[in-house]
């Protein structure tokens, strides 16, 4: 192959590696509040006041079911052996598990969002000392994995608010009798029946820990069909951070 055909076809697979149509799921990521203040670092509510006591949005992100070494050697199959092997010495051996930053000049427009501003408010916070405004935050948001995801800034949005409501993690779990509480502690394999059970799909589940280091519920990860729509079984398992079985839904 001569060098400039194998540069250019390198560079074509270094940018489809990251384009935003090869993602396969999404992870629509909520945290619970309380957990999130319940630590050393603490929080700072936004300027519209103490978000409600209910698992909010931290986001709707754009993954891979093939990551790292695993997916950039799938990328470079059909390439001729020395050219393969020079795309994967440039692209190093941790290749990332999603897409980000796909568009740096898309920025979000408040108009594009006007009509969901309060239910964002309510139901996608942020709890940040770094900025108390939310705006801040859902542009954040829109900019490292929304312009990744192939839906228009109101879409993306709107699916994420969509799928919360449908599937409001807070009644699900209470109704399993995992309520927030200051002393009582519950297993990880009963929050994650409750969740199969409420939503028809598992999720994968991540602890944080509180001042006093004791494991914490602090978010779920539940994983979305690449159009936002339906949950799916997330493909991918994730280290849970959680030393033990037992966990704090602490009360916020």
């Amino acid at each position: 192959m001569k060098p400039a055909i194998a540069v250019v076809l390198l560079c074509s697979l270094l940018a489809v590696s990251s384009a935003a149509e090869k993602f396969d799921f999404f992870y629509l990521v909520q945290q619970w509040p309380g957990s999130f203040c319940d630590t050393r670092q603490g929080c700072c509510f936004p300027d519209t006041g103490k978000p409600p006591a209910d698992f909010g949005i931290h986001g709707m992100w754009p993954n891979y079911a093939k990551c790292g070494r695993g997916r950039q050697e799938e990328l470079a199959t059909g390439l001729l052996e020395e050219d393969a092997v020079a795309f994967l010495s440039g692209v190093g051996r941790r290749g990332k598990c999603w897409p980000e930053y796909c568009d740096d000049g898309n920025a979000l427009s408040p108009w594009e969002i006007r009509d969901m501003v309060a239910s964002l408010d309510r139901s996608w916070p942020t709890l940040s000392c770094k900025s108390g405004r939310s705006f801040e935050f859902w542009s954040y948001e829109w900019k490292k994995h929304g312009t990744c995801s192939n839906l228009e800034q109101h879409e993306y949005f709107a699916r994420a608010l969509a799928l919360k409501a449908r599937y409001n993690l807070t009644a699900i779990l209470a109704g399993a009798g995992i309520v927030p509480s200051d002393t009582a502690t519950y297993s990880l394999s009963s929050v994650r029946e409750a969740i199969a059970r409420g939503t028809g799909a598992t999720a994968n589940l991540e602890c944080n820990r509180d001042a006093d280091g004791n494991a914490q519920l602090f978010q779920v990860y539940q994983c979305v069909d690449r159009e936002g729509k339906k949950l799916i079984d997330c493909p991918l398992s994730m280290p849970t951070k959680c030393s033990r079985d037992k966990v704090k839904l602490p009360v916020f």
